[in-house]
């Protein structure tokens, strides 16, 4: 009995060891539950979070998927500590076993398993948990992990084939989720103690290696005294293991947590307009028309030019990694450098708080307060702002999502009306306060919005890119998305026509109203009427009877082909008389890119915002190189120059000297539209050319006086402030005395014209 006893023992520890042995073949296989490729184990899923640098390497911010915000740390940048830590807490023999620790399993089988001792230990390995984290799912049931424990154990012993012991915590420490969005160890020591992991205390190390036995219970945030003493017990096993002195463990737990938190968010960093542009643009697939409403027909015209030219719009859907499938700014830990230079972009943003939020806005406020229909034009019925009111509700994320859950209209109007508390912008920053949607849907438009972008001239390198006054409130990007009517600030464009058919600045025209057709354009100054003026008088007063006579004598097709040589979409404008006014719509983008024509000898350059992009192992993908095309002849962008550099000098833009003392050789051109409804100003130096837009949400949200509502007042002060800040940071290069590099000898006309080039600044208004 005792000897068939033994034997069916034997049999039973055989069948056992065998069916083991046959599972694990399966597993190791993959004909068992889930096994990734030798590929995918030689190349773990990189969920790592993208990162934009600016051109003087500073971090911009990161992409990430579902707040997974992954940025990669090497080995040797983290701190010894968190390295002795994580393994005397986690896995005391890490660097004896081969992946599978069979002293620690066999205890916690025994233990926990036979015995129901909780406490005494899982049996995981450090490279058991990285191969949880990296391959498996959280698990619905029981049976459902315990089949999901010998897949982690086959997938760990592959790794620990692959990987050496400082990878294998690496990736861990990469991997892991801290809470609180610090995904990864270099996020959590920005989040916790806001510094790097190279610079981790002892004490600090020890609060971080903590919190991977349980984020969540042990939440320094929520539970600073549980983690403290979650803290303590892993200073404990460093000492138990070895790893730390009697002295250093007495002194580091008595130390308090010394948390310096700061939560971690997408949005947070520098040029966040910008970086949402980039994401987009990046990101986006080939244009279809389909799917592109008829009112949108514009974006898709700009989205398929965008397509066939230029390599960094749908980047990743054009490229693809070694695996055949396109990348991914979310989880493919790629390095983005920008050309933006960071100072600029400081100064950028400065620029535009200080004049929109420290001026104007406090004018239109002021204004407003004598409006029935604030902060809407006087212009408008009571009935129309109604309809714009409803149109914007409908328009929002509130009505959408009332509408999808079955309200009635009946019911989604009355919910507008409700009191409610919310959180509103101010420029003093948010606050807490209780209004009805619909009233807060007429606070939000009366804030003025503002685009501003600045580039080089000759490589088409961004600068600066501020989409707007507040990305948290206000995320229409002004620089990109937005379109507006450009106004005189178009005129440039059709003298630099008139100048390649053969005129030049001195030719002269008579200034007096004309009718042509139907059309009669009005003038706002009536400086010089009936007189014969020159042509660079006339775009240095921005005269539009001079603009609308150089009109007729050209065909309207083809100012729209220069137009779209200088850059600017001219889909679905209709080609008339009137373009030289300046009704059609353009973004900030497209004016400065436009404008670099003038600077750069005739040859248009676009923007480029990426000099380069590298994956996540720092190999270089892709390089991008300046696209640049001739527009108009070398000595033509001269005789622009002359004229432009006269606006400045002499005429709409000439506060700038005036006011904003600003002694330095540039161009530019101010831009008002009907009932002031867009203001715009674009300036140029030899090195550097920027612009600016400032206006209402809506049309109809404007000044209704033109001494505020112009360019002049509106948008020059922007480019003005931004300007002085850049000459006056020498570390940047740019020269207040430098000049365009028009020949000596070159002579745009023969003879002067009877002012000498003087114009009363009383004569100056669009």
């Amino acid at each position: 009995m005792r000897r068939a006893l033994i034997h069916f023992l034997w049999a039973a520890l055989g069948c056992v060891t065998l069916a083991s042995l046959i599972a694990f073949i399966a597993i190791w296989n993959g004909w068992i539950g889930y096994m990734p490729d030798v590929e995918d184990l030689q190349n773990p899923i990189s969920k790592y979070a993208s990162q934009v640098y600016t051109a003087d390497n500073k971090l911009m911010g990161t992409y990430n998927m579902n707040q997974e915000n992954r940025i990669h740390v090497d080995y040797d940048n983290l701190s010894p500590y968190l390295v002795k830590a994580l393994v005397a807490t986690e896995d005391e023999r890490f660097y004896e076993h081969s992946g599978i620790d069979f002293i620690a399993l066999g205890r916690a089988i025994i233990k926990r398993g036979v015995l129901g001792q909780t406490s005494a230990g899982g049996g995981s390995t450090i490279t058991q948990q990285l191969a949880k984290q990296l391959y498996s799912n959280t698990a619905e049931s029981t049976s459902e992990r315990l089949l999901q424990k010998p897949i982690e154990w086959v997938i760990a012993i592959k790794l620990e084939k692959y990987y050496t012991k400082e990878e294998i915590i690496t990736m861990y420490l990469n991997y892991f989720d801290f809470l609180h969005n610090a995904v990864g160890i270099k996020n959590a020591s920005n989040v916790y103690f806001s510094k790097e992991p190279k610079d981790l205390k002892l004490e600090e190390a020890a609060t971080l290696i903590g919190l991977c036995k349980n984020p969540s219970f042990f939440n320094p945030v929520r539970y600073p005294d549980r983690c403290r003493e979650r803290r303590n017990v892993v200073l404990g096993q460093m000492l138990k293991a070895g790893k730390i002195t009697r002295g250093e463990y007495l002194m580091a737990t008595e130390k308090p947590l010394a948390l310096n938190f700061k939560r971690s968010d997408h949005k947070d960093g520098i040029a966040t307009y910008f970086r949402e542009f980039l994401r987009q643009y990046m990101m986006a697939k080939k244009p279809e028309r389909s799917k592109y409403p008829s009112w949108n027909l514009v974006q898709y015209s700009i989205d398929s030019l965008a397509w066939e030219t230029d390599p960094l719009y749908g980047w990743c859907n054009k490229n693809v990694k070694k695996n055949g499938e396109p990348y991914n700014v979310y989880t493919d830990g790629l390095k983005i450098f920008t050309t933006l230079d960071s100072r600029m972009q400081k100064y950028a943003e400065e620029a535009v708080r200080k004049h929109v939020g420290g001026f104007l806005q406090p004018e239109f406020k002021k204004e407003n307060r004598l409006k029935k229909n604030a902060p809407f034009t006087t212009n408008l019925k009571p009935s129309e702002v109604k309809a714009i009111l409803d149109r914007s509700m409908r328009q929002s994320d509130r009505y959408r999502m009332m509408k999808a859950h079955g309200a009635t209209e009946e019911e989604i109007r009355e919910a507008f009306q409700k009191p409610t508390e919310m959180t509103v912008f101010t420029y003093r920053g948010d606050i807490d306060t209780i209004m009805s949607p619909m009233d807060s849907i007429r606070y939000v438009k009366s804030f003025l919005r503002a685009g501003f972008m600045s580039m080089d001239p000759r490589t088409g390198a961004v600068k600066a890119y501020v989409g707007g006054i507040d990305f948290n409130h206000f995320k229409y990007d002004m620089v990109t998305q937005g379109r507006r009517q450009v106004g005189s600030t178009i005129k440039p464009f059709l003298y630099a026509l008139s100048m390649s058919n053969g005129m030049s600045p001195c030719d002269v025209v008579r200034n007096s109203p004309k009718r042509f057709g139907n059309w009669a354009p009005r003038n706002s100054s009536h400086a010089r009427v009936g007189q014969m003026v020159t042509l660079k008088w006339a775009l240095t007063m921005s005269n539009n009877w001079v603009s609308a006579e150089l009109m007729s004598r050209i065909n309207p097709q083809d100012f729209l082909r220069i137009l779209r040589d200088f850059g600017i979409n001219t889909y679905g404008i209709y080609p008339s008389l009137v373009l030289c006014l300046g009704p059609n719509e353009a973004s900030v983008c497209e004016m400065v890119s436009a404008y670099t024509t003038f600077a750069n000898h005739g040859i248009h350059t676009s923007p480029i915002f990426v000099s380069k992009i590298e994956d996540s192992d720092g190999n270089v993908i892709t390089n991008f190189q300046p696209r640049m095309n001739e527009v108009i002849s070398e000595e033509s962008a001269y005789k622009m120059l002359e004229m432009l550099m006269s606006v400045i000098d002499h005429g709409t833009g000439g506060r700038l000297r005036y006011k904003y003392n600003i002694d330095c050789q540039m161009g530019g051109k101010t831009g008002t539209t009907n009932k002031n409804a867009d203001a715009w100003f674009m300036g140029f130096t030899p090195s550097l050319v920027s612009g600016c837009w400032v206006g209402g949400e809506d049309r109809d949200i404007h000044f209704d006086t033109t001494r505020m509502g112009q360019g002049a007042t509106m948008a020059l002060p922007i480019w003005a402030y931004y300007m002085k800040k850049v000459f006056a940071d020498k570390t940047l290069g740019y020269d207040p005395k430098e000049t365009f590099d028009i020949p000596e000898d070159f002579n745009p006309c023969s003879s002067e014209d009877d002012n000498n080039g003087q114009y009363s600044i009383e004569d100056i208004y669009e």
